[in-house]
């Protein structure tokens, strides 16, 4: 039952250090409790006295057929909404619409969370019942709103109705009773943007984005749907989930991105474990594939993300240890990698079906596309180090054996020597933002100079709000564009890096379009929220996510980059750091696991760089700092540039 399973994970939670305290902590977003209240009246329209009760005390009259007030509850929440109908009539009718972004503002209509439609009404409004009695009101789990930030309250009635105490219950993190809690944290001043606290508050809008997309497996999306019913089963398993989005995608699928987000800043790894546990219940007996959706969406035919949801498991081990969970899927892991090995042909790359071709939206994933085959790259990697653990010495070696010459393969195959880039595939002259953004992610360029060229060759495709994606028609894609932002920075380019971040995430999280809380799915060229609107959405741009785990890609980059920090074995028994300063002078943050705190502080001041560095008692690590000269730790000057260190304090320093 879930309610023994959330005693026992408060429980266990309590038992992790809390980030130290400190000034990053006003930029937690995250809500104090579980209950969130409308900080702002946005709009009045009709007759509303006392409106200014609704966000504080007293009580709200409507008077009159079409009067609304629109509440704004300041950033994006999720759950249950409830107030106090404090007196009413016979006749009298409300009723309550949502919205994410203020452009979809309406006492007609909420944006859409359930199907996409060209006419940008397909969840209408929750009409409350009739007739309208007084006490309390409180949505049901089946009504519950996934996610918003502004809600209008409709009077549909000629006769005086009295409204008070407005609030929503949040849903998500239903195994966390303090929001703020996070164990990771990170801070930093940027001198090249108008918010100099940008990367902060970025870091955390990333970490409170995957909050609101972790849920209760039965809050997901029911379908077919009818306005929208959160009260679906998301898998058969006993404890929270990490779903794709907060209003829309309830369900599992996409954790390339966010299962780093919730190491760095929650180290909640339970979410992730139970996704996956659902998607390899998905596994089809007969062939090994998995789905590429949990239920209830349930769909089918991605290759590409079959192997997330192997690297994915290889992520859950690495951050945590838990062998156990890799025991208990093995047999559905290997079956699921048999099944993309099974389409490697002759020139030793796989060839993706059409029919197993979905991806992100791409257009042209099917045939030997370089991001699937990179994926599949990763995931033989990954595979051969959990096969190892698992004691399959032999399976290990051939699974690392099919790595090497796959690596080999694509830059045989994809790599163009003219452009100094991957190609899309091998019958196509286009040049793909993700395939090449992964290249380097995962380690398939076989030269530092490849690696470079991919970095540089990347900009072409940028533009004032970021990268236009050659994948697929007027599309900025924060999911690959989190790619894209580690693999500058594993360039040696943070400031790449960063101007990337600053135009991409800049724009979303500043723009008056979105909610400016947590991270949206998608955008177009010139701004709008018209993403994939020609591409499956029905040009509707109400159904694009506010809040997507795949946006949150900063987050963890600026704590695996900018502080360098890089957990190299099980739950960090082995670490390394190698900060990039990035144009920065000073950063500061860190992470937990199970076995405690990895803390790094730097600055740089009259080129000196000095390195704070904290790691748990038992676990040895590398540095590598950046600069010239030789390294001295704790006052002693280095022999080598690259420091091996044993856990605890040290203090590094070395001229830039």
């Amino acid at each position: 039952m879930l309610t023994s399973f959330i005693a026992f994970t408060l429980i266990a939670a309590g038992a992790f250090g809390l980030a130290p305290p400190g000034p990053w902590d006003r930029f937690n977003i995250a809500p104090k409790d579980r209950i969130s209240r409308p900080t702002i009246i946005h709009s009045i329209e009709g007759n509303v006295r006392n409106a200014d009760a609704l966000i504080g005390s007293g009580t709200a009259t409507f008077n009159g057929n079409g009067s609304f007030v629109t509440l704004d509850f300041g950033l994006e929440v999720g759950g249950r909404v409830f107030f106090d109908v404090v007196h009413s009539t016979g006749d009298a009718r409300l009723s309550l619409s949502f919205t994410e972004s203020p452009e979809f503002i309406s006492p007609l209509k909420s944006d859409d969370s359930c199907q996409q439609i060209f006419t940008m009404d397909g969840d209408g409004v929750q009409s409350l019942p009739v007739p309208l009695g007084t006490g309390k009101f409180m949505q049901t789990v089946r009504q519950q709103r996934g996610g918003f930030r502004y809600m209008t309250i409709v009077s549909h009635s000629d006769g005086p109705i009295g409204v008070a105490g407005v609030g929503v219950e949040n849903t998500f993190m239903p195994h966390w009773d303090d929001f703020r809690a996070y164990t990771g944290y990170f801070f930093t001043k940027d001198p090249n943007f108008h918010d100099s606290d940008f990367l902060t508050k970025l870091w955390y809008s990333g970490a409170y984005t995957v909050q609101t997309n972790t849920i209760d497996p039965r809050s997901a999306r029911q379908l077919p749907c009818l306005h929208w019913a959160n009260n679906a089963t998301g898998g058969l398993v006993d404890g929270p989930i990490l779903a794709d989005g907060a209003k829309r995608d309830r369900s599992p699928g996409d954790m390339g991105i966010s299962s780093h987000t919730e190491l760095v800043a929650l180290n909640d790894m339970l979410p992730s474990k139970n996704a996956l546990l659902v998607m390899f219940a998905t596994q089809d007996p007969a062939t090994g594939s998995l789905q590429y959706s949990g239920p209830p969406i349930n769909a089918k035919g991605s290759d590409t993300y079959i192997a997330w949801s192997l690297i994915g498991t290889h992520n859950v081990w690495l951050y945590t240890g838990d062998i156990e969970f890799v025991h208990d899927v093995w047999s559905n892991y290997t079956k699921a990698l048999a099944f993309l090995e099974s389409q490697v042909d002759e020139t030793g790359l796989m060839n993706v079906p059409q029919e197993f071709s979905q991806d992100w939206g791409r257009d042209g994933g099917q045939g030997r596309n370089i991001a699937a085959n990179v994926l599949l790259y990763r995931s033989l990697v990954t595979a051969s180090e959990l096969a190892n653990e698992m004691g399959e010495v032999r399976l290990s070696k051939a699974y690392a054996a099919n790595a090497t010459a796959l690596k080999s393969d694509i830059n045989n195959l994809l790599w163009d020597s003219t452009a100094e880039m991957f190609r899309d595939n091998d019958s196509s002259d286009l040049i793909p933002q993700d395939g090449n953004a992964m290249a380097v992610l995962f380690n398939v360029t076989q030269t530092r100079e490849q690696v470079k060229a991919i970095s540089k060759g990347l900009t072409q495709f940028w533009t004032d709000i970021g990268p236009l994606s050659p994948e697929l028609n007027d599309t900025i894609i924060p999911f690959v564009g989190g790619f894209e932002v580690q693999a500058h920075f594993i360039a040696d380019e943070g400031e790449r890096a960063l101007d990337l971040i600053h135009r991409e995430w800049g724009y979303m999280l500043y723009t008056n379009l979105s909610v400016q809380s947590t991270l949206l799915e998608g955008f177009t060229a010139n701004g709008s929220l018209g993403y994939r609107a020609a591409a499956g959405y029905d040009f509707d741009h109400a159904f694009t996510s506010h809040s997507h785990g795949w946006a949150t890609g900063p987050t963890p980059a600026m704590t695996f980059h900018i502080l360098g920090l890089g957990i190299t074995s099980p739950q960090g028994k082995t670490w390394s750091i190698n900060p990039i300063l990035s144009g920065l002078q000073f950063a500061e943050g860190g992470l937990e696991t199970g076995l405690g705190w990895f803390g790094v502080k730097w600055e740089v001041s009259d080129d000196m760089l000095t390195v704070e560095i904290s790691t748990p008692t038992g676990t040895s690590g590398t540095v590598r700092l950046p600069g010239k000269g030789p390294v001295t730790v704790d006052g002693i000057a280095q022999e080598e540039t690259n420091v091996r260190l044993r856990g605890g304090e040290h203090v590094l320093k070395r001229h830039v």
